[in-house]
């Protein structure tokens, strides 16, 4: 089976309080972007599978031992072999999503080989419990799941829907070669309720998020890295609705209402454009 778990960007991320269990709570809109890795799965016969599950790698290079049990594909495959009666497989990601960029896009390939086993072994596990297989993974993974704009609290790990349409508008997403790890950047963050929540403000037409949608990520890290603010004023030069960092950076995004021009300011970079 062959699919491409896409990444996604947050709109607007409030930090409001920190959790007894180390996390931290927070409020965001996670919104699906077409930027993404491939993923194959194939089933294997048991003559042919030294190991339950054999990983393969190419592309980006993924840190430490890509086909160790703290790979994410691979925790995915294990944590449904608890539970079930799995044959052996063979998986190969094509890694293209930047890493350490505020993306998801380990956590949309740990979603999608969720999904894709559930599907090929005819396992019947419903979009829920499929999203309780992934909790354990990753904060952002039980999001690819759905895969769809959802409003995120608590860890980022409880949905409610939010009626935020960006269909039509073209994204420009630019990873500036530089990657953060989460643990730095929430150790800048200072937790804080906010004065209005972010579904309200997100309520207001998206010509006025400029002033009001804010990564609180921003704070920090655009003092620490000023290529950040940097990016983030040249996509509004360039004629962005709306730009903000995604996540714990480092990638910055610009939402555009036209395929902008100009985009050679960025050649030294990573980037990606597209339809919302």
């Amino acid at each position: 089976m062959l699919g491409f778990p896409n990444c996604k960007i947050n709109i607007g991320l409030q930090i409001t309080q920190r959790r007894p269990d180390g996390y931290h709570n927070l409020q965001s809109c996670f919104y699906p972007v077409g930027w993404s890795d491939v993923l194959e799965i194939i089933s294997v016969s048991a003559n042919d599978a030294p190991v339950p599950v054999q990983f393969t790698a190419t592309g980006i290079p993924i840190p430490g031992d890509p086909s160790a049990s703290n790979n994410l594909c691979v925790r995915a495959y294990e944590a449904l072999r608890a539970d079930f009666d799995l044959p052996p497989v063979k998986m190969h990601l094509h890694k293209i999503v930047p890493i350490g960029a505020g993306l998801g896009g380990g956590s949309a390939d740990a979603a999608l080989t969720l999904k894709h086993l559930n599907g090929m072994f005819e396992l019947g596990l419903s979009l829920a419990q499929l999203e309780e297989y992934a909790r354990p993974l990753g904060a952002d993974c039980a999001f690819f799941i759905q895969n769809r704009p959802l409003y995120c609290v608590e860890k980022g790990d409880v949905f409610e829907s939010l009626a935020v349409d960006l269909t039509g508008y073209h994204i420009v997403l630019v990873y500036p070669n530089l990657a953060i790890s989460t643990a730095e950047a929430y150790a800048g963050v200072r937790p804080h309720q906010p004065d209005v929540p972010l579904r309200t403000l997100l309520e207001a037409p998206l010509s006025e998020w400029r002033h009001t949608v804010h990564n609180d990520f921003e704070d920090s890290l655009f003092p620490r890295y000023p290529v950040l603010g940097e990016l983030k004023a040249q996509l509004y030069e360039l004629g962005a609705v709306y730009a903000a960092m995604t996540g714990s950076g480092s990638t910055v995004y610009g939402i555009f209402g036209a395929e902008p021009n100009g985009m050679a300011v960025f050649e030294r970079y990573t980037t990606w454009q597209g339809k919302l």
